[in-house]
C-alpha cells in the first residue's frame, strides 16, 4: 500500500492517552519487556540445515540464525544486512521460502554517540548505504516481513541511560518509508510504551511484544492487553519469547545473564501458545539460537508445536 493511502487512513486516529497511562507504562516496559541483553549478541554456532520452509501463516524466526539455518521449524530470521551480502542472503532465503526481519542500519554501535545515546543522523547515514540496491521484489513477495528499525528504544540502559523519544522512532519510520514506502516498519519496543506517547504513528507500522516469565503471570492476558494498545495506535503486533533469559527456573538451565534462566520446554509451549492465539500478531521471533539450547530433544519438540501454531496461524500484516 502506497505511503499516501496509509497517510490518509491513519490522519484523524490520533488518541491522547491519559499521564496516569504513560506513567505506568514507562514504568513497566523496563526490564522486564526487553528483547535481549544490552550487550551485542556474541557468535553462535550453526545447527544442520533440513527441509525448506513454507510461506503459510506467519514467520517463526530466532535472532542469531543465517539463512542456512532456515528450514521447517525455523522459517525465518533476524538479520543484520550489510550492502555487499543483501541481495544473495535474500536469493538464498526465497529459495527456501523463508522470511526476514530485516536490521540495515547496523548493530547498536554504528549509531551511537560517545555517551551510549542514540544518533539519528548516523542511524540514517547507514541506512543510506542500501538506497541504489533494488530488493523491491522481495518486499512485495513477502521475503521482507519487514525493516527492523531499531532494538528497545524504551530501554533507557541500553542507549547511555536516555530512553529513544516515541516521535524519534516515528521519524526514523518516516525516513525508511521516504526510501521504500511498501516496506513494514517495526520496533522492538511494546505496545503499551508505543501508546503511551500521543503522537499519532502515520509511518511507524508495528511494534513488539517480547514475552519472559516476570513479565506477567498470564501471557494471555498480557498479550491481549498488548493487542489492545496495538489497535489503539493503529499499529501492528510482532510477538516472541526470550528463551535464553526469560525463563522462571524450572528448567534448571542457566540464562546468559547473571540471575536468569532459560525457558523450559512446557513454558514454550504455554507461552508461545498464549502469545500466538492471537491472529492480530503478524510475526512471532525467539531471542535467540543457541546450539546447546535447540539441540535439546524436548526443546526441539516444543519448538516445532511453536512452529506449527505459527504456520497454521493467520496470515496478518504487520500493516494495519
Amino acid at each position: 500500500m502506497a505511503l499516501q493511502l496509509k497517510s490518509d487512513r491513519r490522519r484523524g486516529w490520533s488518541r491522547t492517552v491519559s499521564f496516569g497511562i504513560a506513567l505506568i507504562a514507562t514504568l513497566a516496559c523496563a526490564e522486564d519487556e526487553r528483547l535481549g541483553p544490552t550487550a551485542e549478541a556474541e557468535a553462535v554456532d550453526a545447527p544442520d540445515n533440513t527441509a525448506a520452509a513454507t510461506l503459510s501463516g506467519i514467520v517463526f524466526s530466532s535472532a542469531a540464525l543465517t539463512v542456512s539455518q532456515v528450514n521447517s521449524v525455523h522459517t525465518g530470521l533476524i538479520e543484520t544486512a550489510t550492502p555487499s551480502n543483501l541481495l544473495g542472503m535474500l536469493s538464498e532465503l526465497r529459495s527456501k521460502k523463508g522470511r526476514v526481519l530485516l536490521k540495515l542500519a547496523g548493530g547498536d554501535k554504528a549509531y551511537r554517540n560517545d555517551d551510549g545515546t542514540f544518533n539519528l543522523t548516523k542511524w540514517k547515514s547507514n541506512v543510506d548505504r542500501f538506497r541504489k540496491i533494488n530488493f523491491g521484489s522481495y518486499i512485495s513477495d513477502g521475503t521482507i516481513v519487514g525493516h527492523f528499525l531499531v532494538d528497545e528504544p524504551h530501554f533507557a540502559g541500553r542507549w547511555g541511560d536516555k530512553a529513544i523519544p516515541q516521535a524519534t522512532v516515528e521519524e526514523a519510520a518516516k525516513y525508511s518509508k521516504q526510501i521504500w514506502p511498501g516496506l513494514p516498519t517495526i520496533v522492538s519496543a511494546p505496545a503499551n510504551w508505543l501508546a503511551s506517547a500521543t503522537i499519532t504513528y502515520v509511518h511507524l507500522d508495528a511494534g513488539w511484544a517480547m514475552f519472559r516469565s516476570k513479565t506477567s503471570s498470564s501471557p494471555s492476558d498480557y498479550i491481549r492487553q498488548q493487542v489492545k494498545r496495538a489497535q489503539s495506535k493503529k499499529l501492528g503486533l510482532v510477538a516472541g519469547l526470550n528463551v535464553l533469559d526469560g525463563g522462571n527456573g524450572s528448567s534448571g538451565i542457566r540464562g546468559t545473564q547473571p540471575k536468569t534462566w532459560a525457558m523450559s520446554a512446557a513454558e514454550l509451549r504455554k507461552y508461545g501458545t498464549a502469545l500466538l492465539a492471537q491472529d492480530y500478531v503478524c510475526a512471532f521471533s525467539l531471542w535467540r539460537y543457541s546450539s546447546s539450547y535447540y539441540t535439546r530433544a524436548d526443546i526441539k519438540s516444543a519448538l516445532a508445536d511453536l512452529s506449527a501454531q505459527a504456520r497454521n496461524h493467520p496470515k496478518t500484516s504487520c500493516r494495519q
